[in-house]
């Protein structure tokens, strides 16, 4: 198959498979059952295909049909349940980063008047229960704070409600709401329990409470939240905000970045970041390129050249002209699959997701039979602690620690990935990498650099003027259309030699180029050239050119005359880190192969070198990914790295795909990840990174289900039967919101994580 039809086929899928998909960030979730909310109401607007909401980074990711459905459209059915998302394209990011600030604000200013008023509320409920009027005090204190500073839940609630849903303000709108009211009743009314016995309590302090704790515990996630998206923040923050245009007259003029079009003239002073991709015009500089390629020394660029928005101008002043603006330069498209990333779901948080919307009608069902039990088997204080325990397990039982488990673990490990070089463009891929047990690798430009150089340049005349040869071979391969001449060519600039002016040249199809130069015949060619010209290697240059073959290296002939002076190797060189991947690889018990379209000599040759045991050379495109379906056939679990368009087959068929960077824009389109070094360490990275995400992940579910588990029974009673303990509302909420705390601190762990 050839490679125009691979790209035909790839770039149609991509088209039919995307549709139009725009992520916008959702304002107002305040828990993962909101998420549920937001994303069922998306995906019953008609047009819409698709959908998924982000708890942890608060985002929406929305596939529909713009003949059927708008942005517009989208945000009205969002905002009939009470949240709301950002359509507008500019500053998206801005905007709702000064929502999220805003609601940190609010929540902060919330949580530091409910724990104001609540403090004396506690100290009045604990130690001076039977002060005169103290129920009144408390009530006056009480009823701000759970009606003023915690309204949202009880407004949220409603328009949850409306819609025949629920979500964690329903059960604290609920119990809170409860515990007031019984509390109020039991200070206007006390002879109600007076005329039976009983004393009138009031739990004032547990709904007061329970509004400071997880008001606090909101303080607390949307702090941790904002530490998570910092990837992003960073990325962004590598394109400047202004530009210096040049216009016709060669006059320069600042205007913003979204002014920037195709074609224009920009220019760059020394220490700028560059704004937008382009290709230099006018002036040279060396640029730091190393949040693309990873690579810390600067490089130099000249006319004709690419730069890219996000790396900064090192040296001197140039003039580029803009070939992509907005969202198509490389920096927008890493951002972007970022943010996709961070905003996309594991499969493990699907099932979570699931249990989520599930969660909370269970819990008011268990808190229903709780009440019941405690009404039938509760003796003298039956509805007491038929009230306390069913309002404790409405407290108590939280969806947040669940919900915020998966999502916080790949958002940190995603920003983790960009940290080190790794683009993860899925949940999936992250959650799967750390099964893999079995690594296929393209040759040419993945364990090798890609390019031809040279790699030897053996003088076979010692005695003679080195510059005069080096100065005739430099002006011979200067002259050639050769694709192996520009690497003599490169190879020979670096010594600083000038070119002469030959008097005679000619290049000779399929065998090398002749020329003539003070008053001798020169040759620069392979071995036909030199033998249709009468030109006989001797035995120390053919055991030198044999040698240089048997390392699957291409070797040309220089020659005077009659006689050869030089002999050229050139290959294309195995970068200096395969060798150390492969061999981390190896140690971490996966199996590597390597797929080549070359012939079985190179092949083998640079296999041997980097230590892969298990080659193929001459292959075909379409058995590449034939190959991985036979692995696949034998169950192992297969990544393939590739950067060509001859490898997006084979891409696509891997269970995790990784292509690299500097290769095609379709390659990168297909796989899953993106290694934007040329270092294949990355790879092992990447697979470690995953085994300690899903770890994590793990632990948070574990701790989330865990708390749940017990929380549950025993803010229902279950232990005062044996010692006569219940659990007071108050101190379900703090454990309420001490556990969402601890899933997203947990999560936060892996920015230390070493790989």
């Amino acid at each position: 198959m050839s490679a125009t039809t691979i790209l035909d086929k790839a770039t149609a899928k991509h088209k039919a498979a995307t549709g139009i998909k725009e992520t916008f960030p959702v304002l107002e979730m305040t828990c993962a059952a909101c998420a549920v909310s937001v994303e069922s109401m998306l995906k019953s607007v008609p047009g819409v295909t698709d959908a998924g909401v982000n708890f942890a980074n608060q985002s929406a990711w929305v596939e529909y049909n713009p003949s059927e459905a708008s942005p517009e459209i989208l945000r009205n059915a969002v905002r009939s349940v009470g949240y709301d998302i950002v359509i507008e394209k500019e500053n998206q990011e801005e905007v709702k980063e000064a929502a999220q600030q805003k609601h940190y604000k609010a929540v902060k200013q919330r949580t530091i008047w409910a724990s104001v008023l609540s403090l004396p509320i506690v100290i009045i409920g604990m130690f001076f229960m039977n002060m005169p009027y103290g129920n009144w005090i408390m009530m006056a204190l009480a009823t701000p704070v759970v009606f003023f500073l915690g309204r949202s839940f009880f407004v949220n609630a409603w328009k949850q409600a409306r819609h025949g849903k629920a979500n964690m303000d329903t059960l604290v709108a609920l119990s809170t709401g409860i515990a007031w009211v019984f509390s109020a009743f039991n200070t206007i009314y006390p002879e109600f329990w007076h005329q039976r016995g009983l004393h009138a309590h009031v739990y004032f302090e547990a709904a007061a409470v329970v509004i400071a704790f997880i008001s606090l515990g909101k303080l607390l996630e949307e702090k941790a939240k904002s530490n998570t998206s910092s990837a992003i923040k960073k990325l962004i923050g590598l394109q400047p905000k202004t530009v210096l245009l040049v216009d016709a007259a060669g006059h320069t003029r600042e205007i913003s970045i979204a002014e920037v079009k195709v074609n224009d003239i920009l220019m760059v002073k020394p220490g700028e970041k560059i704004p937008v991709d382009g290709t230099l015009t006018g002036g040279d500089s060396y640029v730091d390129e190393s949040m693309i390629t990873g690579e810390p020394v600067p490089v130099l660029k000249q006319a004709g050249e690419p730069v890219f928005a996000g790396t900064i101008n090192q040296k001197g002043s140039f003039q580029f002209k803009a070939d992509k603006v907005g969202t198509d330069t490389l920096l927008a498209q890493i951002i972007k699959m970022v943010q996709e990333a961070q905003g996309s779901k594991a499969p493990v948080q699907k099932l979570v997701d699931k249990i989520a919307g599930i969660f909370v009608p269970v819990v008011i069902g268990i808190a229903i039979l709780t009440f019941a039990v405690w009404m039938i088997a509760g003796g003298d204080n039956a509805f007491t602690h038929a009230l306390l325990t069913s309002v404790t397990v409405l407290v108590i039982a939280c969806p947040c620690a669940l919900g915020l488990a998966t999502p916080t673990a790949i958002m940190v490990g995603v920003g983790k990935g960009a940290e080190n070089n790794i683009l993860i463009k899925d949940a999936e891929s992250l959650e799967l990498a750390h099964k893999v047990n079995a690594v296929i690798l393209d040759k040419t430009g993945t364990i090798t650099a890609g390019k031809p150089e040279v790699t030897d340049l053996l003088w076979q005349a010692d005695n003679e003027d080195k510059n005069l040869l080096t100065a005739v071979l430099f002006s011979l391969e200067q002259q050639s259309e050769h694709p192996l001449a520009a690497a003599v060519v490169n190879h020979l600039k670096d010594t600083g030699v000038s070119p002469v002016q030959l008097p005679s040249f000619s290049s000779v199809t399929g065998q090398g180029v002749k020329g003539s130069y003070g008053q001798h015949h020169w040759f620069v060619g392979n071995k036909k050239l030199m033998t249709e010209n009468g030109i006989v290697p001797d035995a120390i240059t053919n055991a030198k050119a044999s040698q240089l073959q048997d390392e699957a290296k291409t070797v040309i002939y220089f020659a005077r005359d009659k006689k050869v002076v030089a002999v050229i190797a050139i290959a294309d060189k195995i970068k200096d880190t395969s060798a150390a991947a492969v061999a981390a690889l190896q140690r971490q018990g996966i199996e590597v192969y390597m797929l080549t379209g070359d012939n079985q000599q190179t092949a083998a040759a640079v296999a041997g070198k980097v230590g892969i045991r298990q080659f193929k050379a001459e292959v075909m495109p379409s058995y590449k990914a034939t190959f991985v379906k036979e692995l696949q056939a034998q169950g192992k679990v297969v990544a393939m790295v590739g950067d060509g368009i001859n490898d997006s087959q084979a891409l696509a068929q891997a269970d995790v795909s990784i292509a690299m960077g500097k290769g095609s824009d379709i390659a990168m389109d297909v796989a899953k990840m993106t290694l934007i070094t040329s270092d294949l360490n990355s790879i092992p990275k990447a697979l470690k990174l995953s085994g300690k995400t899903v770890s994590t992940i793990k632990q948070n579910l574990f701790w989330a289900f865990i708390y749940n588990i017990i929380g549950i029974p025993v803010a229902a009673g279950l232990l005062y039967p044996f010692n006569g303990f219940l659990l007071d509302p108050m101190i379900a909420g703090a454990a309420m919101a001490l556990s969402s705390v601890s899933v997203v601190t947990n999560s936060l762990r892996l920015k230390t994580a070493k790989l």
